[in-house]
């Protein structure tokens, strides 16, 4: 048997220096990996983590589900994925609009024969497997969007890696985007780039998108471990990498071993994770 632990990830703190809003980030995520920890205790690390994002996904203080940053073309999109490290199995949609929980649906197409769709053939199934509609946008968003805030806004995204009792590993993550993005660009959210787990290692990634796919960061970082590295080690490995061409990223990972890093390239990522006792980000 092994300790069941987790860590979960809410993306960059850049949205504002509000000590207010620091604050209830660290209740929510502190909130949300102890229920998700104590989930964990009677359920697999893949439904686990599905557990945890959606959680991150229904609270606005996150951009992903609702709360999601709107595209420049007025829109949101959202983008999320499941892998499970056991079988090993990647799902996701891209790009999904008017749904709630895109790791839910994703959660369902791990299931069928496809595992990955995107735009309107993604909600097309939604809607199909009984998921209905559902509006992500908040006023606060809106407003963002009305007065053109950019620059590093939109670094945010929610994950979760989860190890169980069973010794199994997964990875879910959830984006509403980097906001003001063109529509159809795809994140690596719902790639394996930024979610990627397999019976060794299970990694999620947030930051800018286009960073962590040019290094496939995740999947780099599981494959290191695969082959030998310890998981710090294949996360500074892989982190030196991005940092060559001053890469934007976060990562929070778990090894089959039970180590659990969590690592950034910029100040800072906000997370909270639960092994023996719970830690949240300061």
């Amino acid at each position: 048997m092994t300790d069941p632990k987790l860590i979960i990830h809410g993306g960059f703190f850049s949205e504002s220096t509000d000590m207010n809003l620091k604050r209830a980030k660290q209740e929510a995520l502190a909130d949300i990996v102890s229920r998700a920890h104590a989930y964990l205790q009677n359920h697999s690390a893949v439904e686990t983590v599905v557990f945890a994002v959606s959680l991150l996904e229904d609270n606005p203080l996150f951009n992903a589900g609702l709360g999601s940053q709107i595209q420049s073309d007025g829109e949101i999109r959202l983008s999320a994925s499941l892998m499970d490290g056991q079988k090993p199995c990647f799902s996701g949609v891209i790009n999904i609009q008017a749904v709630q929980n895109p790791i839910r649906i994703a959660e369902v197409l791990k299931d069928q024969d496809d595992h990955v769709l995107s735009g309107k053939e993604a909600l097309n199934f939604a809607r199909h497997a009984g998921f209905g509609d559902f509006n992500p946008e908040t006023a606060e968003r809106r407003s963002a969007f009305e007065k053109k805030l950019q620059e590093t806004s939109g670094m945010g995204t929610v994950g979760c890696v989860a190890l169980d009792s069973q010794g199994r590993l997964a990875a879910a993550t959830s984006t509403g985007g980097k906001g003001f993005e063109m529509p159809g660009r795809v994140s690596d959210s719902a790639t394996v780039a930024g979610n990627f787990a397999n019976a060794h290692a299970a990694v999620s990634c947030t930051g800018v998108g286009e960073d962590i796919v040019n290094v496939a960061l995740a999947a780099k970082i599981v494959t290191r471990v695969t082959d030998g590295f310890t998981l710090i080690e294949a996360n500074e490995k892989s982190f030196l990498e991005l940092k060559e061409f001053d890469g934007f990223a976060g990562a929070i990972s778990i090894s089959a071993k039970g180590e659990m890093v969590h690592l950034d390239s910029h100040p800072y990522m906000v997370w909270a994770s639960y092994d023996t006792k719970l830690e949240v980000f300061e």
